[in-house]
């Protein structure tokens, strides 16, 4: 039974609950602009009744608070973390696309075309005066501006490779500073809450380095109740499902530089990244998601064109040969001079390799050197170099480039070699390539024996000589395959560009200078739709442009449905979560009045006392 009194407790209790609510509401509105906040709210229930002697029973006690309580739907926060990660990736995407497309830009820049167009303007201009020295070194001169268009390019390309490799490096320090934040907030609510407290503001900066972090990488949370009511939980982050924090202990990520390329066309220094305990990351997963795998797809994507082929050898050898090979053309052939060829499943480092193409099938069979002798036996298993990356990034687009120059400054050389020269000497190849180690230039015409021409088969190399002839006086130029031909080192053949008397316009000069056929053939070269099956060789260069176009379209269309569905969850967890201040605003007054009003309790009640006190004891 309750005491005389009891009615003076019933007030207080009110008293305390509603000045607790009117602190809750007072801290709403206070963080109502602070990022992650979410909203709290005080949880109450009527006080356990007290049985009485009486006809009723039972008799109310007042008021408790059960605990201030955060309005948070799980639900949302997987979505949102789940679409941020779609988000991160295609901003990403948008990003380096659009950069790659500005240097492709063919409207407001001087690109291709116009240094192409130059080229063949010249050419026609040459036609006509065949003779004119100053008329061949303009033609030769745009030829030059033609290779250094594709240097440039390459360059900016390489650039941005580089800017990607340098983010990744970033992204993996951000991953690596929020799993340690989120650690120790972690260890921080632990603590609070296994003593009874609510650590509702920890928990929302815990939430807001998850949700930033989703940006980044895909990422899933796990949270359960250690014991029976002792204020411990269990929480576990991944990305990609792979640990990385637990509690208040966490994973790292590092970054290496890789030894050796993948493409023939990547800068060096790359970056693989790896857990702390050495296991490889896997940034190619195709659950990985965020920034960080678009990245990884801009700076690696090769559109899976990667060499892949059979290989039959047995333990001990220290030579591969690859056979039925899904790379059958120089001019397509992107694998780097040296590098790692997996077997199977191993990996090993080859020193050099080898091109020759069969007479009867025209099939490309490549023998590797490896630096280390075979492990086990290999019978018709499968071998590859690279990684096959189902993304247009910057190695596809340079390898698109490199095809383009291969084709053509083949073509071109074919048709200038035919030609004899103003000395009456047999033309030379126009295009060439230089080498970026010694600077040494690679042509690839007939290599000159005394006065015979030796024809070599241009599909059939050696990766370690840089050359079909190991010894070649340093005074002479390189004799090599078009492989070694990149948009990087494309270039002018120097002869020419220091004599436009070698530029061969005819294949005739002994009865006149003015002779133009081989010119005129060259002119022919422009709309000849046998080279490419975009057709013209223009022809190639703008379907690539509009390529490039298109996958930045795209990549633009997905990041703003993203942005719109993002927002859209945004504000379904918004509506929930989310500070209303004109609610708060009516929160106040009905606490401020359930609060006088308990006030009020306890003022009757000790009029009631006083007076009962007063006139008994009288």
């Amino acid at each position: 039974m309750g005491s005389t009194f009891f009615g003076l407790h019933i007030g207080q209790t009110g008293l305390y609950a509603y000045q607790a609510a009117l602190d809750t509401t007072a801290h709403n509105i206070s963080n109502s602009e602070t990022e992650g906040y979410t909203r709290q709210v005080m949880g109450q229930k009527a006080g356990k009744a007290l049985r009485v002697n009486s006809t009723y029973g039972m008799a109310g006690t007042g008021v408790n608070v059960t605990g201030v309580i955060q309005l948070r739907d799980e639900y949302y926060d997987v979505k949102y973390r789940k679409n941020n990660a779609i988000l991160g990736e295609y901003a990403s995407k948008t990003h380096y696309m659009t950069e790659i497309e500005n240097y492709f830009n063919e409207i407001s820049l001087e690109g291709f075309t116009t240094t192409y167009d130059a080229l063949y303007n010249s050419l026609q201009e040459l036609s006509n005066n065949a003779g004119n020295l100053t008329v061949r070194n303009q033609a030769i001169n745009y030829g030059k501006s033609l290779t250094e268009f594709f240097n440039t390019l390459s360059e900016n390309l390489k650039n941005i490779q580089d800017e990607c490799n340098f983010e990744i490096r970033n992204m993996v320090e951000k991953i690596n500073s929020i799993a340690q934040q989120i650690a120790a907030l972690t260890k921080q609510i632990n603590t609070l809450e296994v003593r009874g407290g609510a650590a509702n503001d920890l928990r929302d900066q815990r939430a807001l380095l998850v949700d930033e972090l989703s940006n980044l990488v895909n990422v899933s949370v796990t949270e359960n109740i250690v014991g029976a009511d002792i204020g411990i939980t269990s929480y576990v982050l991944k990305i990609d499902g792979q640990t990385l924090v637990d509690g208040g202990n966490y994973n790292t990520l590092q970054v290496i530089p890789r030894e050796r390329r993948l493409n023939q066309n990547d800068i060096d220094g790359l970056y693989d990244v790896y857990w702390s305990n050495g296991q490889l990351f896997n940034l190619g997963s195709q659950n990985l998601e965020g920034s960080l795998k678009a990245l990884y797809e801009i700076r690696d994507g090769n559109n899976r064109h990667n060499l892949q082929g059979s290989v039959s050898a047995v333990a001990g050898d220290n030579y591969v040969t690859v056979t039925n090979t899904n790379i059958n053309e120089v001019e397509r052939l992107n694998i780097p001079e040296t590098g790692v060829i997996t077997v199977g499943n191993q990996d090993y480092v080859y020193v050099g390799f080898e091109v020759v193409q069969d007479e009867d099938t025209g099939e490309f069979i490549y023998s590797f050197e490896l630096e280390e002798h075979l492990w086990t036996d290999a019978i018709d298993t499968t071998a590859s170099i690279g990684e096959s990356i189902n993304y247009k990034g910057i190695p596809h687009y340079l390898d698109q480039m490199n095809l383009f120059i291969r084709t053509y400054a083949r073509a071109f050389n074919e048709i200038h070699r035919t030609g004899r020269d103003l000395y009456n000497n047999p033309g030379m190849d126009f295009f060439i390539a230089t080498n970026k180690v010694n600077g040494r230039e690679y042509v690839f015409g007939p290599y000159e024996e005394s006065d015979d021409y030796y024809y070599y088969d241009f599909n059939t190399f050696n990766s370690q000589t840089g050359s079909f002839y190991e010894e070649v006086p340093d005074d002479r130029p390189l004799y090599g395959s078009y492989y070694f031909l990149t948009a990087e080192n494309f270039t002018v053949n120097s002869k020419l560009m220091n004599d436009p008397g070698c530029f061969a316009a005819a294949t005739d000069v002994v009865n006149g200078i003015d002779n133009n056929d081989v010119v005129e053939a060259l002119i022919a070269l422009k709309s000849d739709k046998t080279l490419f099956k975009q057709g013209e060789p223009g022809g190639f260069m703008h379907t690539l442009v509009a390529d490039i176009g298109i996958d930045t379209k795209k990549a633009n269309n997905f990041s703003l449905s993203q942005e719109n569905i993002l927002r859209a969850i945004t504000n379904q967890k918004l509506s929930i979560s989310g500070v209303d201040i004109d609610e708060e605003a009516m929160n106040l007054v009905r606490f401020q009045n359930a609060y006088n009003l308990s006030a009020k309790v306890i003022s009757v009640m000790n009029e009631i006392y006083d007076r009962l006190i007063t006139y008994m004891g009288t």
